[in-house]
């Protein structure tokens, strides 16, 4: 499934929107494949969450199912169950593996309110002439030193403009980052822009994810990771009908 995080539900945890989808569950009657032990559980497989904070247009999960359901239902269903702002905008029937594996880079847009375009374009080009960035984080294993350029596929600075009636200046930047360990996240990135270029919004950047999957190396694209279940699902079907079609018993005269 694939779901959304927009608005001022982008301020929600994940494990906030675990909560909500397990109650989304049993309000729209899944019948859910449980976890076996004292404490059974719903299946339920979140793939590579997006930070509290950031809202995102593409966020995945995986469920095992006790008995089949109708794609397109089930969609209807649970997104009827969530508060708006946590949408579930599509559902596939798995029928390949190791979906999480697919999950390789995200596409990010940063909107950079009170930022000239000019100058930020002029910030994206160093920090992209540079060979290493290092900026650090505070993690669960304490203050970590990393290369941010390293996992950053593309940096541009788009169409920025104008809010209000009056010249309120707004840089937006859309960025391909590479799933690495440690993560480089937007922030991460926003920190190089800083110590590189010295580009220091006045304000909190707005930060959403557009989309994650599969990179294509050679244009720098995030594409869709549902499109080889897709696939199979299409293959499966074009199987059925050859079968079909030639079960049936051929008329002479």
């Amino acid at each position: 499934m694939r779901y959304t995080k927009r608005g001022r539900l982008r301020f929600t945890s994940h494990r906030d929107f675990q909560r909500a989808f397990e109650r989304a569950l049993r309000r729209a009657g899944v019948p859910m494949a449980y976890s076996a032990g004292f404490t059974p559980h719903p299946k339920v497989s979140y793939a590579n969450a997006a930070p509290t904070g950031t809202a995102s247009e593409a966020e995945y999960l995986e469920i095992a199912l006790s008995a089949p359901r109708d794609p397109a239902e089930l969609m209807a269903r649970l997104d009827a169950s969530l508060p708006a702002g946590l949408d579930i905008v599509e559902v596939v029937e798995a029928r390949t593996g190791d979906f999480a594996e697919r999950l390789i880079a995200s596409r990010w847009e940063l909107r950079l309110d009170g930022v000239e375009p000019a100058t930020a374009e002029k910030a994206v080009g160093v920090f992209l002439a540079a060979e290493a960035v290092e900026v650090r984080r505070q993690t669960k294993k304490g203050l970590r030193t990393f290369d941010a350029r390293s996992a950053v596929v593309s940096l541009e600075e788009t169409a920025g403009g104008s809010d209000g009636p009056g010249p309120h200046p707004c840089a937006i930047l859309r960025l391909v980052v590479r799933h690495l360990t440690p993560a480089v996240r937007p922030d991460d990135v926003l920190s190089g822009l800083r110590a590189t270029a010295d580009l220091a919004p006045p304000v909190p950047a707005e930060v959403t994810r557009l989309a994650q999957g599969p990179l294509d190396e050679e244009s720098g694209t995030v594409t869709d990771p549902f499109a080889p279940d897709r696939d199979a699902a299409e293959a499966a079907l074009t199987r059925a009908a050859g079968q079909q079609a030639a079960a049936v018993p051929g008329i002479t005269g």
